[in-house]
C-alpha cells in the first residue's frame, strides 16, 4: 500500500497589526519564514513544504533560500482558508497547516499530529495540545485551551479557563491543555472548510477551529510535550533569539 503523500502548507501573511512584515523578520541571521520552513522539512512523515502567502516579497524570500511558495488571495479570513486554496491546486492526501510565526516548531509534533489522523481512518482532522505548566496561562486569553472527550476528540476550544474548577476548597486535579495551532487535514475535509458557514462561537472567540465543531465535525487531539513559542510582538524577537542561541 502506497503511503499517503503529506504536504505541509505554511500560511504567511505580510500584514500584521502588531508586527508588520512578520514572516521576513530576522531571527539570528535567518528570516522567520525560513526558520519555520526548515523545521517543517525535518518532520519524517512530510513529503513537501509550501509557503502560502499574499505578498511577492515573501515569495521572493522563500525562493532565495530554495523553498517553495505560492501566491494566494488577499481576502482569506483564516490561515486554514489560505491552506485550502493551495490544496485545491496541489497533489496530496494529507495537508498540514503549520503556523508561520513559530520558528522553534518541533518536527516531532508534526509527525505526532499526522500519526493521530492516520491511526483513525474515520478522522478527517487532527491537532495537538500540551499540558499547561504555568498557572498564569490558564487565565491568559492569548493562550487557547481545549477540553477532550473520552476518545481524545475536542469538545471545545476557548480563550477562557476550561475546565473551570468550581470547588476550589476540594482536592480537584484538573487537566488544563494548551492547544497548539498545528492542524492536519485529509484533503477532502480541507477543501470543504471555506464552504462552511462561520458560526457565532468562532466570531466571539476568534478561534478558527471552532468552525469545524459548530458544523458537526470531530477534531482528534494528540498530546505532545513540546510547547509552541510564537513571535507576535517585537518583544518576542529577543526572547526567541536567546532560545535559538541556547540550542
Amino acid at each position: 500500500m502506497t503511503p499517503p503523500k503529506v504536504v505541509v502548507v505554511i500560511p504567511a501573511r505580510y500584514g500584521s497589526t502588531r508586527l508588520p512584515g512578520k514572516p521576513l523578520v530576522s531571527l539570528a541571521g535567518k528570516s522567520m519564514i525560513q526558520r519555520v520552513y526548515d523545521r517543517a522539512k525535518l518532520a519524517q512523515r512530510v513529503n513537501r513544504v509550501i509557503v502560502a502567502t499574499d505578498d511577492e516579497r515573501i515569495v521572493k524570500a522563500v525562493q532565495e533560500f530554495g523553498g517553495e511558495a505560492r501566491m494566494t488571495r488577499h481576502d482569506h479570513r483564516t490561515g486554514t482558508e489560505r491552506v485550502a486554496e493551495v490544496a485545491a491546486h496541489e497533489a496530496g492526501d494529507i495537508f498540514v497547516n503549520v503556523q508561520g510565526d513559530e520558528p522553534l516548531l518541533d518536527p516531532a509534533a508534526v509527525d505526532t499530529a499526522v500519526g493521530a489522523l492516520l491511526e483513525e481512518p474515520q478522522a478527517a482532522i487532527a491537532t495537538v495540545a500540551t499540558p499547561i505548566r504555568t498557572p498564569a496561562d490558564i487565565m491568559d486569553p492569548n493562550v487557547c485551551k481545549v477540553v477532550l472527550d473520552f476518545d481524545e476528540n475536542a469538545l471545545y476550544f476557548s480563550r477562557a479557563p476550561i475546565p473551570w474548577v468550581r470547588d476550589t476548597g476540594g482536592h480537584v486535579q484538573a487537566r488544563h491543555l494548551k492547544h497548539l495551532g498545528l492542524y492536519v487535514f485529509r484533503r477532502d475535509a480541507l477543501l470543504e472548510y471555506p464552504t462552511l458557514p462561520q458560526g457565532e462561537l468562532e466570531r466571539i472567540e476568534q478561534l478558527e477551529q471552532l468552525r469545524w465543531l459548530e458544523n458537526g465535525w470531530k477534531i482528534r487531539v494528540a498530546q505532545v510535550e513540546h510547547d509552541a513559542i510564537s513571535v507576535d510582538v517585537p518583544e518576542d524577537i529577543a526572547r526567541v533569539e536567546k532560545l535559538l542561541a541556547s540550542q
